[in-house]
């Protein structure tokens, strides 16, 4: 296969999956705001929405100060915010377009569609009064992609490229959405229990932050079914992060990475192959005691560091070289 035609799948799948992950903590943080609380705790929410995309300087640069309308219009409609949904869902659309001919009618139409109604929908900014309307919206075009992408391309290379790009970016925004919310309640309670006078409040604000997090990446469910118990925070990282059985784990997604990896290795990606292999391995063995007691935070940086040189490795292996 082109490279380029690889690097137009790899990165359509990207932004596709992109798209949806910044629905998805998009639509948590709205319907957090919703409940009684203080100013400045809905303020630090949406502060914390921007710090897993790395976008709070931009942010702060432009509009100064942050409230609910003025994040929502920057990380759904914002022309100049890459990391847009509009701008995900764009550069998807164009992706597919570049190769066309290598995708079938349905998964091309699924695309342009996708584009073309999110353009009507942000138009007259409806999303504004029900912003929860457009994020399962787009969550559902997301899953309709790789739904049609599953059920009707050839698994050939081009279906494998799309595959890496999907579990590569999904891989990503989990480790971000949970370096930044654990350092959050780690930063504000003092770590899991302090045993204070303020303990009943903390268990409470916690169940709503933690079971948060886990219906941002559809988890909250699947940790019911897994673990029948109380939500605890120990046990939200272990399912995110080593479960293979939850579709969005760090280990689940890492283990489609290699599986399709595998199937496009060529002479010159054995180093990528190995760095892929290693990090699955560390994440197939791995115990969450072991991690939490050597620092999540310290856990999730070097995951995302490994993750990152994954990605370069993988753009110079198969893809279109990044100029220097």
């Amino acid at each position: 296969m082109l490279s380029r035609t690889a690097d137009h799948l790899f990165w359509m799948a990207r932004y596709m999956e992109r798209a949806e992950n910044t629905a998805r903590m998009l639509d948590v943080n709205y319907q957090a705001s919703l409940m009684p609380q203080s100013t400045d705790e809905v303020e630090k929410g949406w502060k914390g929405l921007l710090g897993i995309s790395e976008l709070s300087d931009d942010f702060a640069t432009r509009f100064g100060v942050v409230t609910p309308d003025s994040v929502m219009r920057y990380m759904v409609s914002d022309e100049r915010n890459g990391s847009s949904i509009r701008n995900c869902l764009q550069a998807a659309r164009e992706n597919a377009r570049a190769v066309r001919g290598t995708l079938t009618t349905e998964v091309w139409e699924t695309q342009n569609q996708t584009w073309l109604e999110f353009q009507r929908m942000v138009a007259s900014e409806a999303f504004l009064r029900d912003p929860s309307t457009l994020f399962e919206w787009v969550k559902f075009r997301s899953h309709l992609s790789r739904g049609v992408t599953v059920g009707t391309m050839l698994q050939d290379q081009a279906f494998h490229f799309l595959r890496i790009g999907s579990f590569l970016e999904r891989a990503d925004n989990t480790a971000r959405l949970l370096d930044v919310k654990f350092h959050a309640v780690e930063s504000e309670y003092h770590g899991f229990s302090n045993g204070s006078a303020a303990a009943a409040r903390d268990i409470e604000v916690d169940f709503y932050h933690w079971s948060g997090i886990l219906r941002s990446v559809s988890g909250f469910e699947v940790y019911r079914k897994a673990y029948r118990n109380v939500i605890r925070p120990e046990k939200v990282a272990e399912l995110l992060i080593l479960r293979a059985d939850m579709p969005r784990s760090l280990a689940a997604c890492m283990q489609e990475v290699v599986t399709n990896l595998k199937m496009v290795a060529n002479e010159q990606s054995t180093d990528t192959l190995r760095k892929a292999g290693r990090l699955q391995a560390d994440l197939q063995y791995g115990r969450i005691d072991e991690i939490l007691a050597t620092g999540l935070h310290a856990y999730l940086t070097q995951f995302l560091e490994r993750v990152g040189t994954l990605g370069v490795g993988i753009s110079r292996d198969f893809l279109v070289p990044v100029a220097a």
